[in-house]
Order: C-alpha cells, then structure tokens, then sequence
C-alpha cells in the first residue's frame, strides 16, 4: 500500500460507496477493481453489513456518511435503502460530489426532481443505477431494434419473495427496470397506464400486470410477481420487420426475421457479451464523471421511470360495466 501513497496523483478517482447490503457491496467489490479508481470506503450503520462489504472489497469502512466524506471523495454511489436516497443524495451534492444512485431514484417524484435540480445547479453528474440496461442481452435486443418499426413489448420478470425486503412491493422493486426498458427500447414516453395489482401473500402488492401505450404508439406490457418459485427474466420484442426474444439469465438473444407469405421465417442467435452489468454501469458512471458527459441514465430518466410506477400504483381498477366506453368529460355523481 505504502508504494501507491507516495504517488497520490494516480490514485485516480476517489470514491465511496453508501449502503452496505446486498447491492452496495457488489459496488463496493466491483469499484475495488477498477482501474483509475480509489475506493475510500463504505458506509452502514450495521456493523454486519459493514463487515460484509470490507471481506468483499477489503476496504474501510464508516458508520456515517459524515466519516466518509471527512476523507475526501470525488464521487459516490448510493445504494441506502431507498427512503434515505433523497437526503444521501443531497448531502453529497452540496459538497460537489458527483453521484450514482441506485434505483428507483428516491422514495417520491418530488424528491426525485429534488436531487436532479440540485445536481444540476452544482453542474455534478447524477447518474440513475437502472442497471438491467447494461445487461449484454438487453443491449443486443436494444441493438437489434434499432431502426426497426416497434409495435409490442412483453417482459416478464418474476421469482420468489425476495429475503431482503424493503417496503415496497413488486412495482417498484421490480417492475421499475422494466418501465425503464420500455422507456429506452421506444425512445419514447410512456402516456397510458392500465394496472393490475394484487397482494396475494405480502402486505404490499406482489403481483403487477401492467399495460402501457406510449406516446409513439407501441403498446407494452409488464408482467411480474414474487409467487414464481424460480426467477424468470425475459424480453420479446415484435417489430414490422422481425420478432425479437430475449432471456435475461441465460443470456441468450434469438430472432426471427425474413417472414413469408406461406408463414416460414429465418431465425438466428444475436451475440452477446459477457460483461457483468454492473462493472459496465460504474465503469459507464466513471467515465461520465471524468469526460463531464451526459450520463447513460439520467437523473430525468429515473425520476420519469419513477413517475410511471408510482402512477401503476395510484391508478385505481375501474369495473369494466362502468368505465365509460368513450373518453368524455366525467359526469359528477350528485
């Protein structure tokens, strides 16, 4: 260790990771590896947590945030539970730190326009950790749409009820990705929401089926619960020009394209990389922070994602008899 202090110049970026769990120690181990980079340290008030990140990462570790920004830091990310986003997050910012916080961007829409507007005034980079766009299959079926005439999306993401709850349900832990997604594939702007929810076992909803339409047209849908008893995660894509299927496990990306009149059609295996999505995601967040580019999910895109979910989860099921059959101007009950 005592070579590289005598040479601080190229210690390179200086960042801490906030949060110890799960997530925040992925970060935590991946940031130690990269090249160019300083990892000064995490934080978590659980001793627990904090022991795990530093066996992963063989870092320091801080019982506050206050200890690790004591120590100078260029950049962080946010991995807290998501309640604290909003607070971290703008502690962070006023000291100029750049920031990557993880999914959903906070707990409301409003703190999340919070964190965006200060990051901007600072002229920090805040960049959203929806880090499933950096999954190499979703970036193949990504590829292999561009261009192409979009006209459905399904994605299915399902599992079994997660050990590490937080409070919240399958919308926003999940089904947050994949509005994301849908956001990103369509290069377009969700404008219809039609949500069905159920809390069949957990307090919070655990089952989502979700419809959108957006502003371009294409019509998607969402469907995604913690009552499958083995994690599920795939993408199809239906174009004009070709049908698109992607499984986010196994990695595997195929399409169907060249259709004919007498129902025969060309299929092929797209190739994909190998990257670990999250190495990608910080890698991407480094080097915006070091060129001062435009991040690759900005702090707009997490808050309008957020804004969509939230929106899944207040839009209320309208019996089918009577949802009025054409969009009037609703007449008041007296």
């Amino acid at each position: 260790m005592s070579s590289m202090g005598s040479q601080p110049a190229k210690a390179g970026l200086r960042v801490g990771v906030i949060g110890a769990g799960v997530m925040g120690s992925n970060h935590a181990r991946v940031l130690a590896g990269l090249p160019g980079v300083s990892l000064v340290g995490v934080v978590d008030p659980s001793p627990a947590h904090r022991a795990r990140a530093t066996e992963l990462a063989d870092c320091n570790s801080f019982e506050t945030l206050d200890q690790l920004l004591a120590e100078g830091v260029d950049a962080v990310t946010i991995a807290a539970p998501t309640h604290l986003h909003h607070e971290v997050a703008l502690a962070c910012i006023a000291k100029n730190i750049h920031v990557l916080v993880e999914k959903p961007i906070a707990s409301t829409v409003k703190e999340g326009r919070d964190i965006v507007a200060a990051a901007q005034k600072a002229g920090v980079t805040l960049m959203v950790g929806h880090v499933e766009r950096f999954n190499p299959a979703v970036a193949a079926v990504k590829q292999a749409i561009a261009g192409e005439d979009i006209l459905s999306i399904a994605i299915t993401r399902v599992g079994p009820f997660p050990p590490r709850m937080s409070n919240v349900g399958v919308v926003i832990d999940l089904a947050v990705h994949d509005i994301d997604l849908i956001r990103w594939f369509t290069e377009s702007d969700i404008v219809e929401v039609q949500p069905q929810l159920s809390s069949a076992v957990a307090e919070r909803e655990d089952i989502a089926l979700l419809q959108f339409r957006t502003a371009n047209g294409v019509l998607a849908h969402i469907n995604t619960n913690w009552l499958t008893p083995f994690k599920a995660r795939s993408v199809t894509v239906a174009t004009r020009g070709k049908y698109v299927m992607g499984d986010l496990l196994t990695r595997q990306v195929t399409e169907c394209f060249g259709f004919k009149p007498d129902g025969s059609y060309s299929m092929r295996h797209l190739p994909v990389g190998h990257d670990e999505p999250l190495r990608a995601e910080l890698i991407a967040f480094l080097k915006a922070v070091r060129n001062g580019e435009t991040p690759a999910v900005t702090g707009d895109e997490g808050v309008a994602s957020l804004e969509i979910a939230t929106q899944c989860l207040e839009t209320p099921s309208r019996p089918a008899a009577t949802s009025p059959a054409r969009k009037g101007p609703r007449r008041v009950a007296g």
